[in-house]
């Protein structure tokens, strides 16, 4: 890389960093209007100054879009992941449409007395990490995937897929293709844990193929009633188990039961009245939805829905509601379309003004055995700053009936 002309697309969380390993960064940036100085020396320009001829190297912060005009005048496209590809240690990807996050920090609770160290799409960017680590684990998103074409993983675990980023990807197709890319790079000296959907993806690496909880468990040999986690959650915690068995031949129960869930993901809460209530804000797809809804199944459900679906058809997640016993309360910005398609489902609902409205509307119907659910199957900034926020306003909004 030494005497290259490196150029990297983005100045934000996830390249900055790079700049302590390029000497005279040069960053192309959207949101820059005037060039200025950046961190360790490095420059910072606007995006229309990049010009293709004076580049040897292009680094893209993952979240940049193939159609932005950066990505299209490139010659020499890489991401992050390819340009620490030589970094000489164990690397473990972790990918999927939910729970990656989970399931990394999991995997990191399990390994960390191993000398792992956790990053990525979470936390610490790779730039940032300890090469040095014997470990790196990974959440490995499709963005990032999408432009790896030189970095693979030493192990691969990959949760179940389901429609995501579709606007991004451009179809279901495009973005299946990104979760498996690593498929292609890796040898027979690595292994993939995958859904068994994807099991004839053409690969040299040893295949481990799953086709649900109880499936996974028996391969690696884990004795589900032992694991403290339900839900989806269930499947974040034998996904890390299985990697621990499968580097190390351990199970063990009590540590990953000593593992501290965080907020925001089917979070439960109580209120004066000690009626049950979850926060699942993190639920901003149609499958994590679905998989909130399985857990509490056996109860009447108050489900608020709504937000930002970015498109994606929900024809899926209202045939599931069929089956479930329970109101909808819509919010957000595509509560036409709920409402819509609640009608054409015949599911009982509530048009609520907002998240307030929705809390408040459901304490007057809850009853003491039954469940009231924020998982809304949509993300959250058309009326919150983050998904963080949506479900602390549902939380104090609680905590003023």
């Amino acid at each position: 890389m030494k005497n290259k002309r490196i150029s990297i697309f983005g100045y934000g969380t996830t390249t900055k960093p790079l700049s302590k390993h390029i000497e005279n960064a040069v960053f192309y940036d959207d949101k820059c209007t005037e060039p200025y100085g950046g961190e360790n020396g490095s420059f910072v320009r606007p995006s229309h100054e990049f010009q293709a001829q004076h580049s040897d190297l292009e680094i893209t912060s993952p979240g940049i879009p193939p159609s932005n005009p950066l990505i299209q005048k490139a010659k020499n496209l890489i991401s992050e992941y390819d340009f620490f590809a030589n970094v000489m240690n164990l690397k473990i990807w972790i990918s999927g449409t939910n729970g990656k996050t989970t399931t990394t920090q999991m995997m990191q609770h399990l390994l960390q007395d191993k000398g792992s160290i956790a990053g990525g799409n979470i936390g610490t960017p790779l730039a940032d990490l300890d090469q040095s680590a014997p470990i790196w684990i990974l959440e490995t998103s499709s963005f990032t995937m999408h432009y790896t074409n030189i970095a693979k993983p030493n192990i691969y675990a990959l949760l179940p897929l389901s429609p995501d980023h579709l606007s991004w990807h451009g179809d279901m197709q495009a973005y299946i293709a990104d979760k498996l890319k690593p498929l292609k790079f890796m040898k027979s000296s690595d292994t993939a844990i995958i859904p068994d959907a994807y099991k004839e993806t053409p690969t040299e690496a040893k295949l481990i193929t799953y086709k649900d909880e109880q499936d996974l468990a028996k391969l690696f040999g884990i004795e589900i009633e032992q694991v403290k986690f339900k839900g989806a959650f269930l499947l974040d915690a034998l996904l890390a188990m299985a990697v621990d068995k499968l580097l190390f031949d351990r199970v063990s129960y009590e540590q990953i039961n000593s593992f501290e869930l965080d907020p925001h993901r089917q979070e439960e809460l109580r209120d004066t009245k000690n009626r049950l209530w979850v926060n699942d804000t993190k639920a901003t797809n149609l499958d994590a939805t679905i998989a909130a809804l399985k857990r509490y199944k056996e109860s009447y459900i108050h489900l608020i829905l709504g937000g930002d679906d970015k498109g994606v058809d929900l024809s899926e997640l209202f045939e599931y509601l069929q089956s479930c016993k329970l109101t909808l309360y819509t919010i957000g910005s595509n509560k036409e379309k709920l409402v819509s398609l609640a009608g054409q489902y015949n599911i009982e609902f509530i048009k609520c003004l907002n998240l307030e409205d929705a809390v408040k509307r459901i304490s007057i119907n809850l009853k003491d055995d039954e469940v009231a659910l924020l998982s809304p199957a949509a993300a959250s900034l058309d009326e919150f700053s983050s998904y963080a926020q949506r479900g602390n306003i549902f939380k104090e909004a609680i905590q003023k009936l």
